[in-house]
């Protein structure tokens, strides 16, 4: 007769239970550093679009910054003008996916020349 002493069974089993939620907050990191740098990046979008309109033509920009980036994403766009130059700032706030996490809003700010014609001429 074999007498079993201490037995191992389900060891490998509450390991990786305790292994589970380490891995789910890396998931939620990596997800959560994505959103981020997609929403600087329409940020970016909306701004460099929004002053590319403006500079050709007065009053559309902010309506063009908006509408270049993904809907539902609650952009918003300022627009303001010299002789010179065209000014178009763009935030976009990060939704957080990570409980406590809160992190700032995205700004972008993109300058173009001026070339609405009133302006420079035709």
């Amino acid at each position: 007769m074999r007498r079993r002493i201490r037995s191992d069974r389900g060891q490998v089993a509450l390991e990786y239970i305790g292994f589970i939620p380490i891995l789910l907050f890396v998931a939620l990191c990596a997800i959560q550093l994505g959103w981020v740098a997609y929403v600087h990046e329409q940020a970016d979008t909306a701004a460099r679009t929004a002053a590319r309109v403006e500079a050709q033509h007065r009053g559309r920009g902010e309506a063009a910054g908006v509408a270049a980036v993904r809907q539902g994403i609650g952009a918003e766009v300022r627009v303001s003008r010299t002789a010179d130059a065209v000014t178009a700032v763009a935030t976009i706030e990060i939704a957080s996916i990570i409980p406590g996490l809160d992190p700032a809003p995205a700004r972008a700010t993109a300058v173009m020349p001026n070339d609405d014609p009133e302006v420079t001429g035709p």
